[in-house]
């Protein structure tokens, strides 16, 4: 199980933009594609975008497309997710994943991991 440290969570107003930082902790996450995901109240999680850090190529569901940008810091290995014109739908926990076998889109789409971190909180409200 990989884990992660992942922040810069908090309570935004719709409109407005956030910052969440992924760190992957105690292994070496290049060449590997890494996942930002949510799970919002009652519901299952998502994919929301995906980076593979060897290609850099990206991925990101369509609720999210021309708002969120994913990104990574290749010498501090943490991957970003920039979230602008946050959305009340976009409230919820984001965690990340990674996975050295896969492509962005299957990442995103087709995950099967049955184990998440803390996350970190998304709360979207006027």
């Amino acid at each position: 199980q990989l884990e992660f440290d992942e922040s810069g969570g908090g309570l935004v107003h719709p409109g407005e933009s956030l910052t969440l930082s992924c760190v992957p902790v105690g292994f070496n996450s290049d060449d590997h594609v890494i996942g930002w995901f949510r799970q919002a109240p009652g519901k299952e999680h998502e994919g929301v975008a995906c980076i593979n850090t060897h290609d850099g190529s990206l991925y990101y569901r369509d609720s999210v497309k021309g708002r969120f940008t994913i990104s990574r810091d290749n010498a501090k290995k943490i991957v970003y997710l920039q979230m602008n014109s946050v959305k009340s739908e976009d409230t919820a926990l984001y965690y990340c994943q990674a996975d050295a076998s896969t492509t962005v889109q299957n990442m995103c789409d087709l995950w099967a991991f049955d184990s998440w971190g803390q996350g970190t909180q998304v709360t979207v409200s006027s």
